[in-house]
Order: C-alpha cells, then structure tokens, then sequence
C-alpha cells in the first residue's frame, strides 16, 4: 500500500510539473519566436562566427550541424537517417530543419499544445507536407510510438527538464531502432570528485534559485553516461560547450533588453513575468561562470 502511494503521488507530481512546463512553453515560446525566429535552443559560436544580434539563428542552425557532425552521422544519401524524432520539439526549428536537410520522415513532441499548433502552422507555410513532418503533445517518459520506430533522435535542452532521467533515457532506447543515433544536448551540473557524494551547498543554494524559474532537474554527463552504458549504448561521447554558447546569452540579453525584446515581454507575458525573468537571467548566467552548470553534448548508438 505504501509503494502504491508513492507511485501515485510521484505521477501526480509529473503531471502538475508537465502542465506547468507546457504553460510556461505556451508564453515563452511566442516571446522566443518574435526576438529570435522558430528556433527556442542557443547558438553556437566558434573563433569563426559573427556575434552581432543579427547573426543568432545562423549559430542556432550552426549549433544543428556542429552537433550532428559531432555525432558522426553520415552525409553519405545512402545512410541518411529515414525516420527522426525530436524530442521537446518547441515550435518545430529543428525538425523542419532536419526534415528539409534529409529528406526524411520526422515527428515532433512536446508537452504544450499551443507550441504543436504553431509548429504545425510554421511547417504548412514552408511547404512541408504534414505526411513528412509532424507534432504530437506527448510526454517524453511515455511516447506514443512503436519500439524501433528512430534511426535518429535529436533532444536538445529538453531533458533538464524531465525529472526521472532514467525512465526518460530507457524511453529513449525503446523509440531507437538498432543502430540509431541519439544526440542530446542539455545543461548538466559539474561532475562530482570520487570524495564527494554531493554538490557543496551554496551550489545547491545556486541551483535551486535557477530551477525556481526554469524548472529544472539536472544530473551531471558523468551521470548521463552511466545512463547510457546501463543502456548497452555503444560510440558514446561527450563534450563540454559551454565556451561555444556563452555569447548566446550576451545576445539574448541584449536584444530582450531592446525595445522590442521588452515589447513582446509586456505583449505575452506582462511586466510581472518579465522582471522575474530579468531578475533570473544573471543567476543562471553566474553558474556558467563558475563551472556548477556546463552545457554539453552526449551522443551514442544503439547496438545493432
């Protein structure tokens, strides 16, 4: 009877935290659209990339290829992946992205309504057809396709979010057909050394007043690994990009604090949510720069 109840309240406490995600997505992702375009994830910057505002979606789309060649999926027509999953989908930037760029079938899920109509709308403008490229509100701990049903999976910066990382990478694995690729790109905190068992408190402290506002939950790459190898994932790696989406944020305050960044703010949001957000943004930005928070990449391949 116990464990009954803790099962129930565990699953009512996933489902208030998925609605109040999708009601924060339901806002942000209409602000994120106006300042920024149909892709809700950072850019990525390199010795070589432009930084000024006008250059963010070229490093958001830049941020795609570097991650898939990172993961090592071919170019070769004859190896394209067929059928695509992006997990925590927004309003669909990079699944038309890579539906355009493969050819192929590709499906989006996220948990809020409103950003899976918009995504729809956006996919019909560019001329998709909603045979190849389509969006479902779903979980990403219950996903409603058939096991095998991937040869690729794209998760970018949804998976801090998912609480039970362990069922969300098992999910993974059930999805992927053999021989899959999956990329990951997500904020972790620091590894722990050997000595500890968890992080100091004042990081702790840090953590939960960016969770506050984000609704978080993050677990360290070293934890993601473990993850992945209790998985049997083989080709698995790992990088920290952490220097490579730093200027993002300098951006994204820049043009937030504009006229129009505040203008859409007040439009979709209201002045109240709009001072929290400012109000969060340099905590968030602090755990960068003391290496608690590291944004990073993990890719694998399920055996064949």
């Amino acid at each position: 009877m116990e464990g009954e109840k803790m099962d129930t309240e565990g699953k009512v406490e996933t489902e208030k935290m998925n609605k109040a995600i999708a009601m924060a997505y339901d806002v942000q992702s209409k602000i994120v659209e106006d300042l920024f375009g149909d892709h809700l994830h950072l850019g990525f910057y390199d010795s070589s990339s432009v930084i000024p505002g006008s250059d963010v979606n070229s490093a958001q789309t830049r941020m795609i290829e570097v991650a898939l060649r990172f993961a090592s999926v071919s170019e070769d027509p004859s190896k394209k992946p067929r059928n695509i999953l992006d997990v925590g989908c927004g309003i669909g930037g990079s699944t038309r992205y890579l539906a355009s760029k493969y050819g192929s079938q590709c499906k989006g899920i996220t948990l809020s309504p409103v950003e899976a109509e918009r995504a729809r709308v956006l996919t019909a403008a560019q001329g998709l057809e909603s045979q190849q490229v389509s969006f479902e509100v779903a979980d990403a701990l219950n996903q409603p396709f058939a096991d095998g049903s991937f040869d690729l999976i794209w998760c970018i910066e949804c998976a801090d979010h998912i609480s039970d990382k362990t069922k969300f990478v098992h999910e993974l694995n059930r999805v992927a057909a053999p021989g899959a690729t999956i990329i990951l790109l997500t904020w972790c905190h620091r590894d722990l050394s050997p000595l500890e068992n968890d992080l100091h408190p004042d990081e702790k402290k840090l953590l939960t007043q960016a969770v506050s506002r984000n609704r978080a939950k993050w677990i360290s790459a070293a934890d993601y690994m473990n993850l992945f190898k209790s998985c049997s994932f083989q080709e698995i790696k790992y990088a920290d990009w952490s220097p490579h989406v730093a200027p993002h944020y300098a951006e994204m305050r820049k043009i937030t604090l504009s006229w129009k960044g505040i203008m859409s703010y007040v439009r979709h949001a209201g002045w109240r949510q709009m001072g929290i957000k400012f109000l969060m943004m340099p905590s968030v930005f602090d755990t960068f720069k003391n290496g608690l928070l590291k944004y990073c990449i993990l890719t694998c391949q399920k055996p064949q």
